[in-house]
């Protein structure tokens, strides 16, 4: 027997919780977020999102596909609800994604990408690769905290292939210290999609994500660098 003051908690869609509400003569209280956690299918959530990669990994199909079946699971077996998933896309990111990569298209086009490695081999000139190597990943970090990690490997790749043929040096650890440090964005909530997912939920500001990531962007140079060298000979 409900009485004043109880707290009942009701799940369903949304109009007819306005309806239900309205019948009962309940008060609703505002919306906290609070979602009910369907414990019974998180094993399905897991093997099924398991699996996909799985597949990926073997080269069967490509990434994409597998998480888009992945996704399509989901919705089947209502893991998560079909009226759901438009909002559960976060919208700023794949609009990020579509409007950074084709900066780096438009730097190699116009000759920028030519012109940025010029001046790294310029700056460093006299030193010995392993130099070169750091700065290009000092650079490709630095442009990873303000750009998104796929732009910044797609301008930031061509670079490395200059760079390592205007040395005359083996361009794989150049191009791995592209891929190492385009995944380093560790500095601002904007450098990588991760980042700026938790910011919201986590309470962060801008200002909090140097604290952490400038002293561990500075052990990934110091690590990376030596392995870099040690498994991709110059």
């Amino acid at each position: 027997m409900l009485a004043p003051g109880d707290v009942l908690l009701l799940l369903g869609a949304d109009e007819r919780l306005i309806d239900i509400t309205g019948r009962l003569g309940l008060l609703p209280l505002a919306d906290r977020g609070q979602r009910v956690i369907q414990r019974d299918k998180a094993w399905w959530a897991v093997g099924i999102f398991g699996a996909a990669i799985v597949v990926a990994s073997s080269g069967v199909v490509y990434l994409p596909v597998a998480l888009g079946c992945a996704t399509a699971l989901y919705v089947l077996f209502n893991i998560v609800p079909i009226r759901d998933v438009y909002t559960s896309i976060e919208w700023p990111v794949i609009v990020l994604l579509g409007s950074m990569i084709p900066i780096g298209g438009a730097l190699q086009a116009t000759g920028g990408t030519a012109l940025i490695a010029g001046g790294i081999v310029d700056l460093s000139a006299g030193f010995s690769p392993v130099v070169v190597l750091t700065l290009l990943v000092i650079v490709t970090m630095t442009l990873s905290d303000v750009m998104n990690n796929t732009a910044t490997a797609v301008i930031a790749a061509p670079i490395a292939l200059e760079i390592a043929s205007r040395l005359n040096v083996n361009p794989d650890p150049f191009l791995m210290g592209v891929a190492v440090a385009a995944s380093c964005a560790f500095l601002t909530p904007i450098g990588h999609k991760n980042n700026t997912l938790i910011m919201g939920p986590g309470g962060y500001r801008f200002g909090d994500y140097w604290r952490m990531g400038l002293p561990l962007e500075i052990l990934i140079i110091v690590v990376s660098i030596p392995a870099i060298i040690t498994f991709w000979p110059m």
